[in-house]
This record gives C-alpha cells, sequence and structure tokens, in this order.
C-alpha cells in the first residue's frame, strides 16, 4: 500500500467548523440512485459552476458497516475515491461533513447508462463493446488493487457506461485496506450473487473476492444470466456452495471455448485456482482481443 495512504488513514479527520452547507451550495437536479447506505444527485454545483453527483450518506448506516469491523478504523469512502486516478473510475472531487452532520462525497457526473441496464437489453451496444468493456473494468480493478484496496461489492450497478462509450466503476462504500487487519475470517459484506465462496463461508478474505466477483460480471455480460440461480437468501446461497459453477457454454453456447475458459477461472471456488490478480485475468482477455486482430 502507498505511504501516504497509510498516513492518509491514521490520519485524524477534520470534522470541525469548515463544515458545508449543502442546502446552500447545491441544486439539486434529480436522484440518480439510492442504496441502503445513501442517495446519490445530479446536482449544480454553485460554487464551481458545473454539474456533479452528490452522495450523501446515511450515517447510521454507515457506522453499522463500521462496526463489522471492530477495533478498526475503516477509511472515508471519500478518501478511497481520491486515491484513485484511473480513466475507467469515477473521479471523486471532494469528501467531508455538512452542516447537517451528514458525510458527503462530491464526484464528477456521468451522462449514461448503469451496465446492469445494458446487459438485461442485451443490445447492440453491448455486443459491439462486451469485450472492450470487460477489458476496461479489468483494468480499473487492478488500480483499485494497485493502490491497496479490495472494493468488496464490484458488480453491474457499480459500473457505468457513458454516452461516449466509456466505463466508469462507481460506488466504494465497502472498500476495505488490502491488509491482514480488515482479511480477518467473519466479515459478510457485497452484493449476495457476486460473493466470493470464501467471503460466504466467512473465511479469511483477499483481492481474490474482487476477481470472483469481475468473473461473475464478465458471465452475466454474455448472457444476462448468472453462474447460479440467483438469490438474496442466505440458504440458498450457501447449498450453491456445494455445486459447480454453470458453463458459460450452457447459458451462452457462443462464447468461444478461449473466452470461457478465462471466465470459468476466475469462478473457481478454492482461491488458490483462481486468477491471482485482476492483472492476470486482464491480460488473458487483451490476449484474445490481440490475435483476433491480427492479420491473418
Amino acid at each position: 500500500m502507498p505511504m501516504q495512504l497509510i498516513k492518509n488513514l491514521f490520519h485524524k479527520k477534520n470534522d470541525g467548523p469548515n463544515r458545508v452547507n449543502l442546502a446552500a451550495r447545491f441544486e439539486l437536479i434529480s436522484q440518480m440512485g439510492m442504496g441502503t447506505m445513501s442517495k446519490v444527485w445530479k446536482a449544480n454545483d454553485r460554487l464551481k459552476q458545473e454539474f456533479v453527483a452528490l452522495k450523501i450518506i446515511d450515517r447510521e448506516s454507515l457506522a453499522k458497516v463500521n462496526a463489522r469491523f471492530p477495533g478498526l478504523t475503516r477509511p472515508d469512502e471519500g478518501l478511497v475515491g481520491m486515491s484513485l486516478n484511473h480513466p475507467n473510475i469515477v473521479k471523486t472531487y471532494e469528501y467531508g461533513i455538512s452542516t447537517e452532520d451528514e458525510p458527503y462525497i462530491v464526484m464528477e457526473y456521468i451522462d449514461g447508462y448503469g451496465l446492469q441496464q445494458l446487459i438485461e437489453l442485451q443490445n447492440e451496444t453491448i455486443q459491439k463493446r462486451r469485450m472492450t468493456w470487460i477489458i476496461r473494468m479489468g483494468e480499473a480493478l487492478q488500480h483499485v488493487h494497485e493502490q491497496g484496496w479490495i472494493h468488496r461489492d464490484f458488480c453491474p450497478k457499480n459500473i457505468l457506461t457513458t454516452m461516449k462509450g466509456q466505463l466508469k466503476l462507481i460506488d466504494f462504500g465497502l472498500v476495505v485496506p488490502n491488509l491482514p487487519p480488515f482479511q480477518a475470517p467473519g466479515n459478510r459484506t457485497g452484493t449476495a450473487d457476486y460473493m466470493a465462496p470464501e467471503l460466504v463461508m466467512r473465511k479469511r478474505t483477499d483481492q481474490r473476492i474482487d476477481i470472483y466477483s469481475y468473473a461473475v460480471t464478465c458471465f452475466q455480460m454474455f448472457c444476462n444470466e448468472l453462474p447460479y440461480a440467483p438469490s438474496k437468501n442466505l440458504e440458498t446461497i450457501v447449498k450453491n456452495l456445494n455445486r459447480p459453477a454453470r458453463d458459460i457454454r450452457d447459458a451462452a453456447p457462443d462464447v468461444p471455448e478461449s473466452v470461457a475458459r478465462i471466465i470459468m477461472k476466475g469462478l473457481e471456488k478454492d482461491p488458490n485456482e483462481r486468477w491471482q490478480t485482476a492483472a492476470e485475468m486482464t491480460d488473458a482477455f487483451r490476449a484474445l482481443v490481440r490475435r483476433k486482430s491480427e492479420p491473418r
């Protein structure tokens, strides 16, 4: 983990007099999204005279998540966002506490569509850009890991696409440092259908849980289906651990065998059998695309 990031993690936060009056500074235009921990608005930043995405975090919900890491100081989502600088990751401009005691984050406004929406449509756009987006997703995840983080909620609902076809990874609300205290067994957070087996079973976790989630997302991008029957029921999810993942070619017979092999390796239940880094998996996809484009 970069040294400056370590310093930031344990630097005392300034929740003092420099709080922002959100109502005075921002004109809320429309609600862009709502989760269990926050609301995100398209807003006019009167100070900077530009549209931004304003995320207002529910303090009680945030406290419940942080309580899952007893004795540890989980870094602010805004700090995580500020540490990331990649063309396929949403830009974080600032973060802090409002005059109403609400944690907030100011990010770039993305005009486009959620990847989940395009997956469900399976239209010409996703068919044309699918492999490019898969590689871009992997590059974004690789950057997150290189900065010393585990995303813990990598899935289509946390990926946006712009009108120009660019891809942006968003939402760092569950991110933790990729350090032993945060890898300890016991904590289970994330989106159920994308959780790696070791996470479901409350075993030790590291960046390889994100690689599993990346593989599930790739699987879904080809066929709008999941490797297992979708469920929010924990009992069903635990039962899935005793079943092999569905072969992607059963759901999408047109998927080339070479692509299928990469995805299915990412879905291995044993993390030691999985791709060990996002870079490895992304490089494998990139090599396929390069070979396909080479003259014969």
